[in-house]
């Protein structure tokens, strides 16, 4: 046995160190790279911000971004050109290498993660033989509206509210055509297998698509992932800096439409009776100075004052009149009023029926930043059915260009043969009229017909990008893709959104490292403090945990996140407490006389039972936590079931394998120190006794914990639904003042606190959450922008904010926010339940069972009753999210490790202790497991107080919910655990008892007992 552990555990540490010396070599080369691309920025631009524009700030702030920008041009060239360079001492090419090595989640680099739900919906749609049926519309409402407290899948829920709501009524006659082998005499099993089944291909394709798209996205080791059972996809592209291109790029159905269009001219008396209808339908009522009620008439020309509508043009020389493609202009955060005027009856019905609204791409001006107006256009849908005369199915190829007159840059198209002569039929009506190309619902171009075009051929219009052409060269190279890629049949939009800038990601490592290196260091030293030259074992068993935990992580190829870090320091802490259990074990029979030899042996013996019960238990947490978590709450599960795993290992088989190759010289270790063997020596406190007292302690919790309740919690934007932005302006200011200020500006109010200082906030709003397109996120972040202006630095521009000053974001909607609810709520029953399941199967003993979910509870309600009553007193965010959840979750397990250590000597005594009763059995456990109980307690404290304080501001309230916990999970262990197996049950002994003496021997004293 020592030989097979000997040879794994040699194996582990080779394989470890072996996948870590990739991410070493990396980062070698990357910094040389990095030195010359210094070198070069340096020759090229000599001069540094402060020195060219000492006065100009906007110019300082521009010249900035142009030098960084060039340095990490360079820098990607250099790694570009030495990919096929051998950078390891056994001949790797750097690419090789940079495949292998330990990622870093986009929270700790930077990038963009987003979590798109299927629209099975607009399947159900497209299926049906008559989209617009009332029945089936209703149907699909009704399961859209269950989805949200729902595990079920979406067909299943659509069938249910249909056959809910028409009695009697089959399926199948629903989405019988010619196109599919379904009957309409086919059952409903038959019915909702077709529909099962065209789900799961829809899906599939929409992944399928979506991953063609991102691998010619140019982010190096994009990661995709389809949930089919919750018909979610998961993206997260770390390293990506512009989110804008992201929605575009992902949410892209390739819808492509070609539109006829009104223009001003046709439309001019319909714009001034709408712009009358919208006045009088605004104008509030009165009261005069008689009582009489009237109209008020100051609101005037509200439609004029949203949209510029845009005048003919006179040319001089032919005399001609010509009227622009599109109607007007909007500013970007004028879209969501006009779109609820527009949609106003009253409005809509002053102009022709078959008229549809539609907003331009958003362009950009000659400095190439994006502009803060969209165009709005009118086009002419055909009535009776949905789609245009010519669709993006006639699309055969499509391809970035430039247009060899004007220079701009153009996608140009070539059509089926079908499409060519629907586009020869279409061009030829429309001579002298614009023709909008459409693509999810949004107009890239509109040009106008100078004559019939035959052949098939047409193009889009990007514009020209003025200095920054390369970026409309990448809008036009990522519509090309998205057109070739395919279309999507079964759409999928955004429904979570987290960006981080790479500021906050360098910050996120810092901190982790800091809070990394510091715990390590305090657990180091706490253990030869206290365990003298036994706490070396302890400390070689912790140091090889980590180095086997990083990596099998990196061999993995699993991500590490700024949760994940987290884990690794709750593992240090962990890690030592199977050590601490053995060795408190140790001390004991060392104490009643026996041989080092002896005490080794009965410790780890003993120490066995607690030790996996605590592993276990906190393991069917961390397998609940990966089950039901999203994102980077899963890098720490996924880091804390190894940590524990490896903990098992490292703290029973390796620590005795080194104990047992240093006993066989003829020497041990020391386990005692001064300051150990007089702390808790001969401990007899009557704990029991005060139980009345604990009992009252707790009904004071149980009654904060229900009130807390009705005092209401912080929700994290996860779980409330929202946008969180993170703003650094650069100084201190006053969050009263911008609260107040955003208020006026979104209409809601904002919720708005510190993020590690002053100069920093954390601003969430639910300004329009609900709605959805692609240009809905630029519009709420322009409206953010205008808000917030007068609090920024004089001349700062809606680019400067997003690419400087807004340093991270995140967006959730209201649906996936319910489902993360819901899903943190079974998260946390299913703790409870399976550990007491499991604690019932051990002990066989329904009392103990019954105080581990009391002593849960506790901790749960102590943790929520902070989180409650102190939201608005601490000086850090305490938010309900995921983060939170995974705090519950990790102290429900660790909370396990001290109640099971204390019931476990207490059956262990009520086997030995004959005669003894309940109250002296119990009290002898606690005091008898007290220092370990304490030990444990400390080492993990002291780990996340080190993280709370050094960790950075992403896991300072995880960091927190898990101080509590620890603390209350102590304190239940002993007050609240250990005295229900008194109160219930009363009559009924703690455990089976050892046989009795044989008649002859003598028996063994109850008080003197120690096992």
């Amino acid at each position: 046995m020592r030989a097979l552990v000997s040879i794994f555990a040699g194996l582990l540490i080779l394989i470890s160190l072996y996948q870590l010396s990739f991410t070493w070599f990396v980062n070698q080369h990357e910094k040389e790279m990095g030195k010359k691309a210094e070198v070069y920025v340096k020759r090229t631009y000599p001069l540094t911000p402060q020195q060219k524009y000492p006065t100009n700030s906007e110019a300082r702030a521009y010249y900035k971004d142009t030098v960084d920008n060039a340095h990490d041009a360079y820098l990607d060239s250099l790694l570009t050109a030495t990919r096929d360079k051998k950078i390891t001492w056994w001949g790797q090419t750097y690419q090789k290498a940079k495949e292998s090595e330990l990622l870093l989640g986009l929270d700790l680099q930077g990038g963009i993660n987003v979590t798109m739900d299927i629209a099975l919906d607009g399947l159900i749609k497209g299926l049906a033989n008559n989209p617009k049926d009332p029945q089936l519309l209703k149907a699909i409402a009704e399961a859209q509206r269950r989805k949200l407290s729902s595990d079920k899948n979406f067909i299943d829920l659509f069938a249910d509210a249909y056959h809910e709501q028409n009695p009697g009524a089959r399926l199948a006659p629903l989405f019988v055509s010619a196109n599919n082998k379904l009957s309409g005499t086919a059952s409903d099993n038959a019915a909702l297998n077709y529909l099962h089944d065209q789900a799961t291909a829809g899906m599939k394709q929409t992944f399928q698509v979506l991953r063609e798209r991102i691998d010619q996205f140019g982010v190096a080791q994009p990661n995709i992932n389809l949930d089919e059972n919750k018909g979610i996809i998961t993206v997260e592209l770390a390293g990506a800096s512009d989110p804008e291109r992201v929605r575009k790029y992902l949410q892209s159905t390739a819808h492509l439409q070609f539109w006829e269009v009104y223009t001003l001219e046709e439309l001019s008396n319909s714009v001034m009776s709408a712009s009358k209808a919208l006045d009088d339908y605004m104008a509030a009522t009165i009261t005069d100075s008689n009582g009489v009620a009237k109209k008020d008439t100051t609101t005037k020309n509200l439609l004029v004052s949203k949209i510029k509508f845009i005048p003919p043009q006179h040319d001089p020389n032919s005399g001609k009149v010509s009227y622009s493609p599109s109607l007007g202009v909007a500013l970007l955060a004028d879209t969501a009023a006009v779109n609820k005027y527009l949609n106003i009856p009253a409005v809509r019905n002053s102009f022709p029926a078959n008229i549809r609204f539609l907003w331009g791409k958003q362009d950009r001006d000659d400095e190439g930043k994006l502009s803060n107006f969209l165009r709005l256009y009118a086009i002419k849908t055909i009535p009776g059915r949905d789609k245009a005369f010519l669709e993006g199915d006639a699309i055969e190829d499509a391809r970035q260009e430039f247009d060899q007159v004007t220079n701009e840059v153009a996608v140009a198209m070539e059509m089926n043969p079908t499409g060519a002569r629907n586009w020869a039929t279409l061009t030829g009506r429309n001579v002298g009229h614009p023709i909008a190309i459409v693509l999810d619902d949004i107009v890239y171009s509109a040009p106008n017909v100078i004559q019939k075009i035959e052949g098939g051929h047409s193009r889009v219009t990007m514009g020209s990008g003025g200095k920054n052409q390369q970026l409309v060269v990448e809008e036009a190279n990522d519509l090309a893709n998205i057109l070739k890629a395919g279309k999507l049949e079964v759409p999928a939009i955004i429904v979570q959104e987290q960006v981080v800038g790479p500021t906050l990601g360098t910050q996120a490592v810092h901190g982790g490292i800091m809070a990394f290196a510091i715990a390590f260091i305090v657990i180091f030293a706490l253990m030869l403090v206290y365990y003298n030259t036994a706490g070396i074992v302890a400390n070689i068993a912790l140091i090889l945990n980590l180095l086997f935990t990083v990596g099998v992580l990196s061999a993995m190829n699993a991500t590490l996140t700024a949760p994940g870090i987290a884990g690794l320091v709750l593992t240090i802490g962990m890690a030592v407490d199977t050590n601490v259990i053995i060795f408190e074990r140790i001390k004991e029979e060392l104490s009643k006389g026996n041989t080092y030899a002896q005490a080794v042996k009965a410790g780890y013996l003993r120490s066995l039972p607690p030790v996996l019960d605590a592993h276990i238990t906190t393991m069917l947490t961390a397998i609940i936590l990966f089950i039901y978590g999203l994102g980077p709450v899963l890098g720490f599960a996924t880091t804390q079931i190894l940590g524990i795993l490896l903990s098992l290992f490292c703290g029973i088989l390796v620590s005795r394998l080194i104990t047992d190759f240093y006993t066989n010289k003829n020497r041990h270790f020391v386990y005692f120190t001064g300051l150990s063997k007089r702390i808790f020596k001969h401990a007899a406190f009557k704990f029991i006794q005060y139980r009345k007292v604990a009992y009252g302690i707790s009904a004071v919790v149980l009654l904060l914990g229900v009130a807390s309740f009705f005092h209401g919690f912080r929700y994290g934007v996860e779980f409330s639904g929202g946008r969180s932005y993170v703003v650094n302006f650069g100084k201190s200011v006053n969050a009263e003042e911008i609260r107040n200020s955003l208020e006026k500006t979104f209409g809601t109010t904002p919720t708005i606190k510190t993020y590690g200082g002053p100069d920093r906030l954390n601003i969430t709003t639910d300004y329009r959450v609900s709605e959805t397109g692609i240009t809905v996120d630029s519009a709420v972040q322009s409206t953010l922008y205008t808000g917030l202006k007068p609090y920024l630095a004089e001349g700062t521009t809606q680019q400067d904010f997003n690419t400087r000053l807004l340093e991270g974001s995140n967006k959730v909607n209201p649906t996936i926010s319910d489902d993360l609810k819901k899903g943190a709520q079974w998260a946390t029953f299913w703790s409870m339940l399976i550990i007491a399941i499991y604690i019932f199967i051990r002990f066989r003993d329904w009392r103990y069972s019954m105080g581990t979910i009391v002593a849960l509870l506790h901790d749960v309600l102590v943790t929520l009753a902070v989180f409650s009553f102190l939201k608005d007193v601490v000086p850090f965010p305490l938010e309900i999210d995921q983060h939170f959840i995974a705090a519950i979750l990790t102290v429900i397990g660790f909370s396990m490790n001290d109640t099971v250590i204390v019931y476990d000597r207490i059956r262990e005594y009520s086997h030995t202790m004959h005669g003894a009763d309940k109250t002296t059995i119990i009290n002898k456990a606690i005091n008898d497991t007290l220092s370990r109980t304490i030990m444990t307690s400390l080492t993990v404290f002291l780990t996340i107080l080190i993280l709370f304080l050094v960790g950075g501001e992403v896991t300072k309230g995880f960091a927190f919910a898990m101080l509590i916990g620890v603390i209350t999970g102590t304190y239940s262990s002993i007050f609240v655990a250990a005295p229900i197996l008194i109160d219930f049950a009363k009559d009924k002994p703690l455990g089976e008892a050892a046989p009795a003496p044989k008649t002859g021997t003598t028996p063994q004293k109850a008080t003197a007992t120690k096992a």
